[in-house]
């Protein structure tokens, strides 16, 4: 059962607070689990209660989404900010931790596991690499330019994020109901919304997309990786897939599925688990 929990971050000038869910025993091995750009630390449920008997699993929500405040400056919401947020948390858990992140959740574990002295022992990329075109840059561009800022109900949420998310792969609907539910949040006038700041777009909004080279950084990472690709991903290439394998990443293409698999069904999750489990004492 997730349980949930606060850590508070300084950014800036000012203290915010930064929500996760939790599953499993506090004293098993740590798992964190970071979502992509407009997503939240509940897309990870299913896989957290799957490793939750042998694991510690830590779901955040990545400043200015789902349960975590909203930054008072649009500007905030990088990359950077959202590795200083989750220093605080691997700060407050104190111990080695293995990171699984999504898309944008895996260029902060990148970034993170770069640093010197850092906590991570292992690393899950799904569906992110050293090399983002700048196509697939533009394309997440275009649809934060036209998000409904409002739905009438959770059925209309779950329209939009099938949608919109069909890359996902072929969830089930208990599964696309799961995902709408804590997708929205409820306005004050009525009707729902989604469950993030919409200034979080600002940045993206205001940009020239451009090809993204985080070779230097991925060059830096010693840990072992497991990298996920949806085999019809525009984000990840089957180019910078094979160079990551090339350069010892492990890999996993899921099918049916594009940018970015939901990491939903048993046999990803069976992979991910024993991903995690060789890195075991």
């Amino acid at each position: 059962m997730a349980r949930q929990g606060f850590v508070p971050y300084l950014l800036g000038s000012a203290f915010h607070r930064l929500a996760f869910v939790e599953f499993g025993n506090p004293a098993a091995a740590a798992v964190l689990c970071i979502h992509g750009l407009t997503r939240n630390g509940r897309d990870f449920d299913p896989l957290a209660e799957s490793l939750a008997d042998r694991f510690h699993v830590i779901c955040p929500d990545l400043p200015g989404r789902g349960q975590s405040d909203w930054l008072p400056d649009s500007a905030l919401y990088q990359p950077g900010s959202y590795v200083i947020a989750l220093g605080h948390l691997l700060a407050w858990l104190n111990k080695p931790v293995a990171w699984i992140g999504t898309s944008l959740g895996g260029i902060c574990g990148m970034m993170m596991a770069a640093t010197h002295a850092a906590p991570i022992t292992r690393l899950v990329l799904n569906d992110i690499g050293p090399s983002i075109p700048a196509s697939a840059l533009g394309r997440i561009r275009d649809y934060m330019t036209t998000t409904p800022e409002y739905f009438a109900n959770h059925a209309d949420v779950e329209r939009y994020l099938r949608r919109v998310h069909a890359p996902f792969g072929p969830l089930t609907d208990a599964q696309w109901a799961h995902l709408a539910y804590y997708s929205a949040r409820r306005l004050d006038g009525g009707g729902l919304a989604l469950h993030y700041d919409p200034a979080i777009a600002t940045p993206i909004i205001a940009s020239t997309p451009m090809t993204a080279d985080l070779s230097p950084i991925w060059r830096q990472i010693r840990v072992p990786v497991l990298a996920i690709r949806g085999e019809s991903s525009d984000l990840l290439t089957e180019e910078t897939f094979a160079a990551m394998e090339a350069d010892g990443a492990t890999g996993l293409t899921i099918a049916d599925s594009g940018h970015a698999p939901a990491l939903m069904d048993a046999p990803t999750i069976g992979v991910i688990r024993d991903f995690l489990e060789s890195g075991r004492q």
